[in-house]
């Protein structure tokens, strides 16, 4: 006897294909609807007696914490000396541990805060965040306002701490450019509409961080909002062709500032000039050497002991290969890694579930993390010419420790209401 087949539904459809092959379904979701995807992957799940999607990305936050301990460990064990005999810190050994510590607290806190905003208030709050980060670059340059030290003005005193507005408008920077491709996503493959109105703005952005000056962020920002126009469907022909006039912008910088061209003579040959414009690489790299495998031990560095300038902030990595050694390094280049991993992964779930912003949001998160990660290690391994960024999630920094956090708050709000879409709720 024949058995009567009925049409099948795009939930079932969904289901099926989930069953036999879950990532090539996953891979195809964006063609499917959010409604279809759900069912899908819920009725997959059922089938094959799993449980459900966790609440959140349990690996995202356990990497992330454990860059902010290691970070607090590590900033406290290359502060130390340096406390205790500055004049400014009372010559108390836990100065900058208690600021550090603080930072973490502050930026949880918000995190967590950050965490309730649904995704779609980000959205539309996203071109007014970026005006106020405008503004704040603005004000920072505005004497008696902006704190100015070793000739940069790049901070806003505030009763008890520091303002830093270049970390603030990463944020602001990451957002307005995933609103702007999710809404011109049909206008990227034109010049004038699509990639015109984003380069003035970057430009502007650019002049006023160049004026503090902040060559670093400003390199971040601009690849960061770039990478977002490129993974939102940018041109390949514009892309290539902003990247050229990037390369081209930044040498052109770089030849007209007297000082940023003795930072790339020190960075090619460190040791024809170890007590001058070397100095810092020499150190690093020293550093780099007496941790061979496994380092000196915690707390044992000798180069943190007023030789490398910047221990705890800038050459915070090489602090950690003195003392951890290879392993240490490898440990914090594993963590990043996986991070950045975890950030794409996210987005890409999110293009399935048609949620462009979110999925735009998530992998900008993880290129501004992955390219910031990188030239600070490169920095420090003389891969890369000296330059004034922190290491994410670690290096000493109320304000960015408080970005980073933030950050990663909108990355798991992304994850958690696809997650939430994915059980067939509403987000």
């Amino acid at each position: 006897m024949l058995r009567r087949t009925e049409p099948a539904t795009d939930g079932a459809r969904a289901a099926n294909a989930m069953r036999a092959n879950p990532t090539r379904a996953a891979r195809a979701g964006s063609r499917l609807a959010p409604a279809a995807i759900r069912a899908g992957i819920l009725s997959g799940f059922a089938a094959r007696g799993r449980a459900t999607p966790a609440e959140y990305d349990r690996g995202l936050v356990w990497s992330a914490l454990l860059l902010l301990t290691l970070g607090l460990v590590m900033v406290y064990s290359a502060s130390i000396a340096t406390a205790e005999a500055a004049r400014y810190t009372g010559n108390d050994p836990a100065f900058f541990l208690t600021r550090h510590l603080a930072a973490v607290a502050i930026g949880l806190f918000c995190a967590a805060l950050a965490f309730q905003v649904p995704v779609r208030a980000w959205q539309r709050a996203a071109p007014w965040l970026f005006l106020l980060g405008v503004a704040l670059l603005t004000i920072v340059l505005v004497p008696g306002i902006g704190r100015e030290v070793n000739g940069a003005r790049r901070w806003i005193a505030l009763p008890g701490a520091n303002l830093q507005p270049s970390e603030l408008m990463k944020v602001a920077a990451v957002l307005y450019a995933a609103d702007y491709t999710a809404r011109k996503t049909a206008r990227l493959h034109s010049f004038r509409d699509g990639l015109l109105p984003m380069l003035g703005v970057m430009l502007v952005v650019g002049w006023l961080l160049l004026r503090e000056p902040d060559f670093g962020a400003f390199v971040v920002i601009a690849l960061t909002a770039t990478g977002i126009l490129f993974v939102g469907g940018m041109n390949a022909r514009w892309f290539a062709g902003l990247t050229a006039l990037m390369l081209a912008g930044f040498a052109g910088l770089v030849l007209s500032s007297p000082y940023r061209m003795q930072r790339i003579f020190g960075f090619m040959d460190p040791w024809s000039d170890a007590f001058g414009n070397g100095y810092q690489l020499s150190h690093a790299l020293i550093a780099f050497g007496r941790g061979e495998w496994l380092g000196v031990g915690l707390g044992a560095s000798v180069e943190k002991l007023f030789y490398l300038p910047e221990a705890h902030t800038d050459f915070l990595l090489a602090v950690i290969g003195e003392e951890l050694g290879f392993v240490g390094v490898l440990t914090v280049l594993g963590l990043f890694a996986w991070l950045v991993l975890r950030a794409f992964a996210i987005g890409r779930q999110a293009v399935a579930l048609e949620r462009p912003f979110a999925a735009l949001v998530a992998q900008g998160v993880g290129v501004w993390f992955g390219v910031q990660a990188f030239i600070n290690m490169g920095v420090n391994m003389g891969v890369l010419p000296t330059k004034g960024l922190t290491l994410p999630l670690m290096s000493f920094g109320g304000t960015a420790i408080l970005a980073n956090c933030v950050a990663l708050a909108i990355l798991l709000r992304i994850d958690w209401e696809s997650r939430q879409m994915m059980r067939g709720g509403a987000v």
